[in-house]
């Protein structure tokens, strides 16, 4: 493919309806020779359009990711390509515009992961920064943050603060003349707006570093320039030139990012930093006052006004900057002129409300509003609060009845006073900050949230008409948030009133009523038990699901039906709390699920709702399937192989996980002709290339041999299950899943069918002990060796393992097992793998040939380290039927795999009637001493006469 074809390709992967094609075009292109190198001489050349360059910065963006390095830091390119890339890039990087700038900023950073700064020391850059060239300047500063900030989530350990100190040595004086000359510079051209603008981004990049390369420790030369600096850096928190002023009343300009900045550098150095920059706090404190009272609420400014509410925030934690406000008269100031003023809605949240509804929702609800005026507030008020809880409460009440009292002057025209005191108060009533599980578990014991809430809030919800729609949102919201200070019997009041708006027509109200459901039905009591129970939901599950399901089809366009993830939350929770009680309902929920999937199968928009609608299918199947499995296998089976067919990457791992659950759950215990067909295409090699499908496929796989071993291996598919194993073992990225393949192979197939295969398999896992093991492969060894040795009665046990380790290398398995296998047994944490551990160790002592006649010795040892085991016998938990929540906001959702909790399998235990592992030990080597005429206690006496006290505790159980 020539470069323009190639860049063509690239602009149409950024169009929805040529994206599928582009893509499978790319993937064959990134085959050839220097492909990413291609890419980078699009996006550096002006011969191609803008989007086409994008496109191209972009796609090497995500190329870089997925092929820079593997697991242990090897190039996955060719040598020569990896060094012209880093090479190339940032001198690339220094001319080309700033939007492709980010996209290849973020491929620096992938590559300064692995590279930086011994494989790829870029600080060569310094001799690239010039006087007064602005654009060079901003290219080599990019690439400079671009590295550096990947310290900002790390911890400290001295590898990470060799590599600052390496920065600052080359970096750092530098640095520091350049915010010298830059300011020089602002003030020079301040009469020409664009090269001040250039200047302007120069200490918007600058100030973006000093936070990086401050976030860990404050720099020497930082900390002996700190005077110089905290003025360089007030100047500019109160610099203003109508030249940079914005012109959109929307968009942050120059100005309000500077700003925003040096806020955040202010935040860090008074949280950390007190010491050095503590004597310069009173000036910021002061302008952050001024600049909050008198910045306007145009929502350019939010960020800003954030940025300087958080900044004061971390200042009155400081008891002596906080005693400024300990004040009636004072406080009552900074309640009216800073807290009310950004709590209280605005239009342009108004016009969110009714045009961005789910935006609005999501600002709101889950967090992500961390820079908007609302938290940034509310966080400062709970701060002054926690400082002086007496003071903040009073004068925020007597604000509180103000506002109720206008609203009940005229509730239809002063509805927004009533959402500021219901906001305030819920500020002032909660501690600490709102937990995704239970809410609110702390509240202000000055305050009556119960009392609040029937007073001013339950109307809102009892009402059918004059209520406006932010008012439902509010006491639907005060639901939500104090949902764990609220009894049973008080919830069994209030959740019909909460499941009512669901039949709101306002959007945000409706969704809100989902959320608020969805979180009520996961609350528990301490004793663990449901707030909301079964019994409670079942009655009216059916319509529950139906209007969830009307609400998330009301608009069938493949985007706007999965804008919603809310609802389908809600779905999922319903499912999992009725349980069985779906199966009445089968038909309607298995048509709605097949209907959603089948519309968003070919443009995978929202991740977390497809998520969602995964994990309420597999909650669906795992309690209908059991009762209807070909109901709901003859349902699912063609929109799941359309998935497979048509490559829906995003889907292809949640419908392998679902496939597993549908046989699973399949009662009959065979494997069907659709399963027996579906064999062959998973072991295609393409499809283990994606590290997104491999947990999936292996559960996949692990089930079909559970029930057809006897049919893979008479088709001769072992071979290639194999070959996938091999693949597995070599990475440590991959080697837990190879583990798992193979421990089900040794679980389901027969011994003669593996004797051909098990010598290699052992070769690979010994090639692995010896050049790159891990702790986790050594303790998953081990228990495959135990799974082996403790499978005597189904022809396998210890001297089968011993004969093909021996075939391997004569004498191999005694260094192995002395060496490996008994010490590391020790070490095994997991109640089953003890568990199996103390099975295989006394079924060696009680039937292996071996330990009887050639290795004596080692069954003493054996003997040894079984005792050892039971000083401590593991007990596995009785089995819990919970289902166990994601935190979604800790989960990287998108092409990759994402364990689907409602079908997540438990560890299976194949020995379940082995419940008491002392009394089972006694009585397998009473029997075993009874069968084989006495030997094991002659054994014992023999082997054990050096160590009396082992003698005494085997007799023990051999005498139970």
């Amino acid at each position: 493919m020539e470069m323009q074809r190639l860049a063509t390709t690239l602009e149409a992967s950024l169009d929805p309806a040529q994206n599928k094609k582009a893509e499978i075009a790319l993937l064959e292109e990134q085959r050839k020779p220097n492909f990413s190198l291609h890419l980078l001489q699009i996006a550096a050349s002006d011969e191609y359009n803008p989007t086409a360059r994008l496109a191209s910065a972009l796609y090497f963006k995500n190329y870089i990711r997925r092929n820079w390095t593997d697991e242990d830091g090897n190039y996955k390119l060719p040598k020569n390509e990896a060094d012209a890339i880093k090479r190339e890039l940032i001198g690339l990087m220094i001319r080309v515009p700033a939007n492709i700038q980010y996209q290849l900023g973020d491929a620096v950073g992938v590559i300064a992961d692995s590279d930086f700064w011994r494989r790829w020391d870029t600080l060569d850059l310094v001799s690239r920064l010039t006087a007064d060239n602005a654009r060079t300047n901003n290219g080599v500063l990019q690439v400079a943050h671009s590295i550096f900030k990947r310290w900002r989530p790390l911890y400290r350990s001295d590898e990470l603060f060799t590599e600052i100190n390496h920065v600052l040595s080359k970096f750092g004086e530098p640095f520091v003349q350049l915010l010298g000359t830059t300011d020089q510079l602002i003030d020079k051209n301040a009469n020409n707006k664009a090269m001040l603008s250039q200047y302007m981004s120069t200490m918007n990049l600058m100030t973006k570093l000093l936070y990086d390369l401050s976030v860990q420790d404050l720099p020497p030369i930082f900390e002996d320039n700190i005077q110089s600096v905290t003025t360089l850096l007030h100047k500019y928190l109160v610099y203003d030139n109508s030249l940079l002023h914005s012109d959109s009343d929307n968009e942050a300009g120059l100005l309000e990012i500077v700003k925003s900045g040096i806020f955040e550098v202010l935040g860090l150095y008074a949280q950390k930093y007190e010491d050095a920059f503590g004597p310069y706090i009173e000036q910021f404190i002061g302008s952050s006052w001024s600049l909050l009272t008198t910045t306007g609420l145009d929502t350019k400014n939010d960020i800003l006004v954030s940025k300087a509410l958080q900044f004061l925030t971390v200042v009155t934690r400081m008891s002596q900057h906080a005693r400024a406000f300990n004040s009636e008269d004072t406080m009552s100031q900074v309640i009216e002129r800073v807290v009310l003023p950004n709590l209280t809605l605005r239009e342009s949240d108004m016009e969110m409300f009714e045009d961005e509804p789910i935006e609005f929702i999501r600002r709101d609800l889950e967090g992500s509003d961390s820079d908007t005026r609302r938290r940034a507030a509310t966080d400062f008020l709970q701060q002054l609060l926690a400082q002086f809880q007496k003071l903040v409460t009073d004068v925020v009440l007597r604000y509180i009845n103000h506002y109720l009292s206008d609203f009940s002057k005229s509730p239809s025209a002063n509805w927004k006073s009533k959402d500021t005191a219901v906001y305030l108060f819920s500020a002032i009533a909660a501690k600490g900050s709102v937990t995704a599980a239970q809410g609110v578990k702390s509240v202000n014991e000055l305050v009556n949230v119960l009392d609040f809430f029937q007073t001013n809030v339950a109307k809102d919800l009892i009402s059918d008409s004059h209520v406006e729609p932010i008012l439902k949102v509010d006491a639907v919201k005060y639901l939500y948030v104090f949902r764990s200070q609220i009894t049973r019997q008080q919830w069994r009041d209030a959740f019909p009133l909460v499941v009512k708006q669901l039949g709101s027509a306002d959007y945000v109200v409706y969704t809100y009523a989902a959320i608020a459901v969805e979180r009520v039905l996961a609350l528990t009591e301490d004793s663990k038990q449901p707030v909301i129970s079964q019994a409670d939901v079942q009655p009216l599950s059916a319509q529950l699901l139906q209007h969830l399901f009307q609400l998330i089809e009301s608009n069938a366009e493949p985007a706007k039906l999965q804008e919603n993830e809310f609802l389908m939350r809600c779905v999922m929770r319903v499912l999992i709390v009725i349980r069985d009680g779906v199966i009445p309902i089968t038909d309607t929920v298995l048509a709605h699920f097949i209907k959603i999937t089948q519309i968003i199968s070919p443009n995978p928009a929202n991740p977390r709702f497809y998520y969602y609608h995964f994990e309420a299918l597999g909650a669906f199947i795992r309690f209908a399937a059991p009762s209807q499995p070909e109901k709901l296998e003859n349902g699912l089976y063609p929109v799941f192989g359309s998935i497979l067919q048509n490559d829906v990457q995003e889907f292809v791992p949640y419908v392998f996980q679902l496939f597993a659950a549908l046989l699973e759950a399949n009662p009959s215990g065979i494997l069907t002709t659709y399963y027996t067909s579906l064999i062959q295409p998973i072991l295609s090699p393409a499809l283990w290339a994606s590290k997104g499908n491999i947990p999936a496929l292996v559960r996949l796989l692990s089930s079909l041999m559970s029930r057809g071993a006897a049919q893979i291996a008479q088709n001769h598919q072992l071979q290639p299950i194999l070959n996938i194993f091999q693949s597995l073992i070599t990475t440590r990225a991959n080697d837990i899943y190879g583990f798992e393949l193979v421990e089900s192979i040794v679980a389901h197939f027969e011994p003669s069918a593996i004797d051909g295969y098990f010598v290699t398999i052992l070769q690979l896992l010994f090639t692995r002990l010896q050049n790159s093991k891990t702790d986790a492969f050594t303790s998953r060894f081990v228990r495959l060796y135990h799974s082996i040795s403790a499978r005597v009665d189904g022809g396998l046990g210890a001297d089968w393992f011993i004969n093909h380790a021996n075939q391997m290398q004569d004498g191999i398995y005694v260094q192995l097992y002395l060496s490996i296998i008994l010490p590391d047994t020790q070490k095994l944490v997991r109640p089953l793998d003890r568990k199996i551990a103390v099975i295989s160790l006394c079924k060696t002592l009680t039937d292996s040939v071996a330990f009887a006649e050639k290795y004596k010795k080692g069954w003493a040892f054996t003997c040894e380290a079984l005792l050892k085991l039971l000083e401590n016998p593991p007990i596995l938990a009785s089995t819990d039927d919970t289902i166990v929540d994601h935190d979604v906001d800790d989960m990287s959702f998108g092409v990759g795999f994402t364990q689907l909790q409602t079908i997540k399998r438990p560890a299976r235990d194949y020995w379940p009637e082995v419940t008491d592992v002392k009394s089972w030990v006694g009585r397998q080597l009473q029997d075993a001493n009874a069968r084989r005429g006495g030997k094991i206690k002659a054994f014992a006496e023999e082997r054990l006469s050096q160590s009396p006290q082992a003698l005494q505790v085997l007799s023990m159980y051999m005498g139970r």
